[in-house]
């Protein structure tokens, strides 16, 4: 795998909302806090770009809901915002994917040159993945930093309710399988972009 030296590193709802455990259930991947920061710093320590992207719910009881405190970055990200030494770009939505935010993602890439993004955040199946699949889909080489997202548990049709992981190793199968994203880890990611 190679990470290129104008890669965007694209941050996803990394939002204080999301460790409300009453409203969505049970987390997996406990260190995908620890790995995503890893991944801010060396972005923005090498000059790379990073793309935060907040939620911005239009769900009345949301935690990620406008105005509401879990509407904000998680602290860690909060502290980074700001302090690389290349691009960084804020992008806000009400969707699941970043390309359907404010400002237009896609054209502050296009307009930089930027033809590769890796994808970190929350939740897995949800906003990165749609993320993965849109980014596939206008031509971007996506990678997904798998063990610096994490999800949920979900119950679906027919009664049917899959687990955190579950969800989560069904999202990379789709992606990497599916050819929208290359799925690595984060060690992968990091050797890769030194």
């Amino acid at each position: 795998m190679d990470i290129l030296e104008n890669a965007a590193l694209v941050v996803v709802d990394v939002q204080k909302g999301f460790e409300e455990a009453d409203f969505w259930g049970t987390r997996n991947n406990p260190a995908a806090d620890d790995n995503i920061a890893a991944l801010i710093d060396v972005w923005q320590s090498s000059g790379r770009p990073v793309v935060f992207v907040r939620h911005d719910s239009v769900e009345p009881g949301s935690p990620l809901r406008a105005g509401y405190r879990g509407n904000g970055f998680k602290e860690y990200v909060e502290r980074r915002r700001g302090t690389g030494r290349g691009a960084e770009l804020l992008v806000t939505k009400t969707v699941n994917s970043a390309f359907l935010g404010s400002p237009d993602l896609g054209a502050w890439l296009r307009g930089a040159g930027i033809s590769q993004i890796v994808l970190a955040g929350i939740q897995t199946n949800m906003c990165v993945e749609t993320t993965a699949r849109m980014g596939g889909n206008l031509g971007y080489e996506v990678v997904v930093a798998f063990d610096a997202t994490y999800t949920f548990g979900l119950e679906g049709p027919f009664g049917w309710r899959q687990s955190a992981d579950e969800l989560a190793r069904a999202s990379a199968v789709s992606l990497h399988g599916g050819g929208f994203a290359l799925v690595a880890t984060t060690g992968e990611v990091l050797a890769a972009a030194k």
